[in-house]
């Protein structure tokens, strides 16, 4: 009786992680239920464990199978345009606005490290909980993603119009699910209708890019001249 009830609860997991477009690998699942206790209801076992799967790094945790991830030529720029059937789970491991310059993203970083922000001709300071926020108010885009599957494989990815919950002050280790969407010479071009956003993050990266992200920002400006 006990292993039928570990079974339901096992396949109802994993119907709910499937339902936002995740296949984690058996060996995730039976660790994430390892830990939990026997008295935690489902439906908070459900939420759980969506949670904590998309704050682990995909490339270890999620199952490769035929259209979950990027076809093996996803690179190859002479393919003009084609349409990606998926779903796709993806996380972002870089994020770029393009439609700002790179001296003022990095003049942008250092008023952040001062604790100050720019509100018209006004300086104002602002608390740790409010830089995020305020990077996305102030983040312009189009975007520029740099994303990665659970086989390791990283795309390039470019805001075609703006999708809600992309902007310099998202998390590195996002999670994203594509659905039909196009690629142009090795380019994902994401849109609303083509992208889900179930958020995430994975610490260590989100820390090592925000604390390099000053320094590549000066120097691809450097290299580039703007």
């Amino acid at each position: 009786m006990q292993q039928r009830i570990e079974f339901q609860m096992n396949q109802e997991i994993i119907t709910h992680l499937q339902s936002k477009g995740l296949q984690p690998t058996q060996t995730w699942l039976n660790n994430f239920l390892s830990n939990q206790k026997s008295s935690v209801p489902l439906p908070a076992l459900k939420q759980t464990a969506l949670f904590r799967l998309i704050n682990t790094d995909i490339t270890s945790t999620l199952q490769n199978s035929p259209g979950s991830s990027f076809p093996p030529d996803i690179l190859n720029a002479e393919i003009q345009q084609r349409v990606i059937q998926g779903p796709i789970v993806v996380q972002v491991l870089d994020v770029e606005d393009i439609g700002r310059s790179r001296w003022s993203q990095m003049e942008a970083i250092e008023s952040e490290e001062k604790g100050e922000k720019t509100k018209g001709k006004e300086i104002v300071r602002v608390t740790a909980g409010e830089e995020d926020e305020a990077e996305f108010k102030d983040s312009v885009g189009p975007h520029k993603l740099l994303l990665q599957d659970s086989q390791g494989t990283c795309v390039y990815g470019f805001e075609l119009s703006s999708v809600d919950g992309i902007g310099i002050g998202m998390n590195i280790g996002t999670k994203m699910v594509l659905r039909d969407v196009t690629v142009a010479r090795s380019t994902v071009l994401l849109e609303p209708k083509a992208v889900m956003m179930l958020g995430g993050k994975i610490e260590d990266l989100h820390k090592k890019w925000r604390d390099g992200r000053k320094e590549a920002l000066k120097q691809a400006a450097r290299n580039s001249g703007g």
